[in-house]
């Protein structure tokens, strides 16, 4: 049986460490984020992998459960990055011969190209969640790649627009979802961080094709945002480009991170009504958070939101952390919950 959720539940974004005997480190930190597949960050051998992968989510799951989270992901331990596994399984989409284009940092990068109607043609992660719900009594959550998000990480060579391109992405992700819904998932999250980095576009359809994407949807569903990863992006602004238009978003929830780049919280006005999942671990820090710590930022935001409306959680890109710091910033984040729960209470 599930366990209730307490107020102010504490959850990750979505990643978790990969073990180094998985994974090689060195490969995965000296490239940009993936948007094609790159099978040659996997230290094990293809007719293991899964098995391997399977060891490494079982690990990602018991670390989330010690150290106390309320809402767990699989850790996303069996992609190598966090949208390219989903968008690759696509029909439609050609990543054997990319393309590349500018990315939202300013520098080239390889990403696939759209070469015929897009699809989904198989299910991608609906194992993974079949797995994590079989591995654990706590709420189980699902990433994916948001429609905006793929469509500005691909070559569009066949649509006459991009709105079109992320309208079938959008039907991709709604027929996926639906299955993930049947497999478990208590808790569905689109991935968009790339609607910060070119709000104008993001203006002209992202919010219609994530409604797409979650048409029909019951149950907890969410829309993450962000300025990138700490491992990458060492400087972020204060404020998002890209924030109050998700009012109109179907998602009852809104992921923000708000610890690395210090986010005055009295944005969080501009969401009526959503519920807002805000990051209080900075990532960006070598030095672990005390529970003290956590709870000082949780009450910052308490300031601006009601305890039924505030979900604690890391800033994204866990998965570029040593794993010992890692699950030690989990747990000053389940402790520092619990800190403000008491003081609720």
């Amino acid at each position: 049986m599930t366990q209730k959720l307490p107020l102010l539940p504490t959850t990750v974004v979505g990643s978790y460490p990969q073990p180094a005997w998985l994974v090689d480190h060195e490969k995965l930190r000296g490239r940009l984020v993936p948007r094609i597949r790159t099978p040659d960050v996997w230290r094990v051998e293809e007719s293991l992998l899964e098995q391997a992968q399977d060891d490494a989510t079982r690990l990602a799951i018991r670390d989330m459960e010690r150290a106390g989270i309320d809402i767990i992901t699989d850790g996303e331990i069996r992609r190598e990055s966090y949208s390219n596994h989903f968008s690759c399984a696509l029909e439609g989409i050609e990543h054997a011969i990319p393309a590349e284009i500018t990315g939202r940092t300013g520098k080239p990068t390889l990403v696939p190209r759209v070469v015929g109607r897009i699809r989904r043609t198989r299910a991608v992660e609906v194992r993974d969640v079949a797995f994590a719900r079989a591995n654990t009594d706590r709420q189980v959550k699902i990433t994916l790649p948001g429609p905006f998000t793929m469509t500005a990480q691909c070559k569009n060579e066949f649509y006459g627009d991009e709105a079109e391109v992320a309208m079938d992405f959008a039907a991709a992700l709604n027929e996926e979802i639906r299955k993930l819904k049947a497999a478990g998932a208590d808790v569905i999250q689109l991935d968009e961080p790339w609607m910060q980095a070119f709000p104008e576009r993001a203006r002209r359809f992202a919010v219609a094709a994530i409604n797409r994407a979650l048409e029909g949807i019951e149950g907890t569903t969410v829309v993450h945002l962000c300025f990138g990863y700490a491992a990458m992006v060492s400087s972020k602004p204060t404020g998002y480009s890209f924030l109050p238009e998700l009012s109109a978003a179907s998602a009852q929830q809104i992921s923000i991170e708000a610890a690395q780049p210090k986010l005055d919280l009295g944005i969080l006005k501009d969401l009526p009504g959503k519920t807002i999942m805000v990051g209080v671990i900075d990532l960006g820090m070598t030095e672990v958070e005390t529970p003290d710590q956590v709870a000082a930022r949780i009450r910052a935001a308490l300031q601006v939101l009601p305890p039924e409306r505030l979900v604690p959680a890391p800033d994204c890109g866990m998965k570029y952390l040593p794993r010992e710091r890692a699950f030690a910033k989990l747990k000053a984040l389940a402790d520092g919950a619990a800190i403000v729960r008491r003081e609720i209470a």
